[in-house]
């Protein structure tokens, strides 16, 4: 299997996908009504939620037809509030593509801001993006609704509202395609934690590079160790990761986190397995797969990004125009 980056529409290049071909996805999709990446055919400029919903909804549906009968889907997704359009800058104009910004990129939405007013919603409503979505790829294109995992970010984006809380999360749904699929639980074990100062080695700070992390995303939380081998003890992950937002030295945007990813694909693709972001940005699905030895198909409408990830993967891909 040759590693592969696409520029290209993800409907019209997934068409050409055999059945059965890929085991795990794992994607962001445009936000919607976050920003218009100047480019023809682009998802995330729908007239309505409805509108957006069935878009992608098409787009699931070929994703469905090519993922393997074991094979798992990862959405990373966030809200958008209904209001009067103005929350993106003053002239009421969604914010224009940045070079380097991801489609699906983390920053947005989640921040608040205001998406215009349709009959789907009243004014300050939150719409629900991410549940509309997660029911039609259940009920419309038949995925299993496995699990809602929330995405906290230490390092989220400050809120000027004042009548509500700042908002510091994103969802990441995990469907399947079959009740019984690959899931590699044992791959994505992290240690047990413990907020008893006093436990061994707890009194002297002593913390893993997990922990560390952890600590970083402001959390006070130590290892728990087992009191015969002196070793960490492990535990199944919880449904809450705590990732801080991260950048890329050549984009100028927030992008998908490699710690979001690496969960997702250990878990979620065997080894020598095929990994597809159909959404993929600034190809940060590709760099993960390499570094845990996972094949890759990267698809992009916009040429700048495809021309971001070539840079950032190197030989090891072959491009594409479908």
């Amino acid at each position: 299997m040759q590693n592969l980056i696409v520029q290209s529409d993800a409907l019209t290049y997934l068409k050409t996908l055999p059945d059965n071909s890929v085991n795990c996805i794992i994607t962001s999709p445009p936000y919607y009504d976050l920003r218009d990446y100047g480019v023809d055919g682009q998802i995330g400029l729908e007239k309505t939620p409805k509108e957006y919903i069935g878009r992608l909804t098409e787009v699931f549906r070929e994703a469905y037809r090519i993922l393997k009968p074991d094979g798992t889907l990862w959405v990373n997704i966030a809200d958008s509030y209904c209001g009067s359009g103005k929350g993106r800058s003053g002239n009421g104009e969604i914010h224009k593509s940045v070079f380097g910004a991801k489609q699906g990129t983390n920053r947005g939405s989640v921040n608040g801001v205001l998406s215009k007013t349709t009959g789907d919603c009243k004014p300050k409503d939150l719409i629900g993006i991410p549940w509309m979505l997660a029911f039609a790829l259940r009920d419309e294109v038949g995925f299993y609704l496995r699990q809602d995992i929330i995405w906290e970010k230490g390092n989220c984006m400050p809120e000027s509202v004042t009548d509500r809380c700042t908002k510091s999360h994103e969802y990441l749904f995990l469907f399947s395609k079959s009740r019984k699929y690959y899931f590699d639980y044992e791959a994505i074990k992290e240690p047990a934690l413990t907020n008893d100062a006093s436990s061994p080695r707890g009194s002297k700070g002593t913390k893993t590079q997990n922990a560390g992390r952890r600590n970083k995303d402001q959390l006070s939380l130590f290892n728990a160790f087992d009191k015969n081998t002196n070793e960490v003890l492990m535990r199944r992950k919880r449904d809450v990761w705590h990732v801080n937002t991260s950048g890329y030295k050549d984009a100028h945007f927030a992008t998908f986190p490699p710690r979001l990813v690496e969960p997702c694909v250990l878990a979620g693709c065997p080894k020598d397995g095929v990994v597809l972001d159909m959404f993929a940005g600034s190809g940060t699905v590709g760099e993960v797969c390499q570094r845990f030895n996972r094949h890759y198909i990267l698809i992009d409408l916009n040429q700048q990004y495809v021309e971001l990830m070539k840079k950032r993967l190197g030989e090891e891909s072959e491009v594409k125009a479908a």
